[in-house]
């Protein structure tokens, strides 16, 4: 069952957002998803204790460092997938889940001081794959991303990572209205529509063609979803 982590050094770089609409997504396709929120806001939590979570979604906190792995363990037992919300800092808590993950989410945005911080989060993946002894598939999110335009920084950006071989989702996290308001009102993205909230279609169509791009990279490692074999 894999295990997802979502992580970057940075703060407010989207990983909540991520976290959540892959949970969502996941769940309303009738896959049991636990999420484990190991944010000190809890702000999964929070979005849980509110109306309209599938029925088949799970938010659990995260407990201590030294039992991090014990629970990750044990929600793999239950659950079809299990998605780790994790802080934005590096501690042994970060470090435990990516070395047990199976594929590692960093959200970024277009900007060169989060593309610093992603390149952080690279070296640490690259070190725990050193100590486990085994590749961890990941790669990079753009989030919070103009559907209309694509900022000149954002571009070169994109530039230097491929350069350096850095692994980047095709389908990017757009700024939406639908993504803020789940937060606010609760439980998914499709149900928002009758909430009075704009373009919650696009919103959900976004949604699913991340996780769908998630599901792909997950069979696949590393590689393109459009290089599968």
């Amino acid at each position: 069952m894999p295990i997802i982590a979502i992580s970057s050094p940075k703060g407010g770089v989207g990983k909540t957002t991520a976290a959540t609409i892959f949970a969502t997504i996941l769940a309303e396709s009738g896959a049991p998803v636990i999420v484990i929120d190991a944010d000190p806001n809890r702000n999964v939590v929070s979005w849980a204790q509110r109306p309209g979570v599938p029925a088949n979604l799970t938010v659990l906190p995260a407990e201590k460092e030294d039992t991090i792995v014990a629970q990750i363990d044990a929600a793999q037992e239950k659950a079809s997938f299990v998605i780790i919300d994790l802080e934005g800092v590096a501690s042994l808590m970060v470090s435990y889940a990516i070395s047990l993950a199976d594929f590692v989410v960093i959200p970024v945005q277009g900007s060169p001081l989060d593309a610093e911080q992603a390149a952080r989060q690279v070296r640490l993946i690259r070190g725990q794959e050193r100590i486990a002894g085994r590749a961890i598939p990941f790669a990079v999110l753009f989030t919070r991303a103009n559907p209309a335009i694509q900022p000149r920084a954002q571009r070169f950006i994109e530039e230097r990572f491929a350069e350096a071989n850095v692994p980047m989702f095709a389908a990017k996290l757009y700024e939406r209205e639908a993504f803020r308001y789940i937060f606010a009102y609760g439980g998914t993205v499709a149900g928002l529509k009758d909430k009075h909230v704009s373009n919650v279609p696009a919103a959900v169509a976004n949604a699913h063609a991340i996780t769908g791009e998630l599901l792909g990279r997950l069979r696949n490692g590393n590689k393109p979803v459009e290089e599968a074999a």
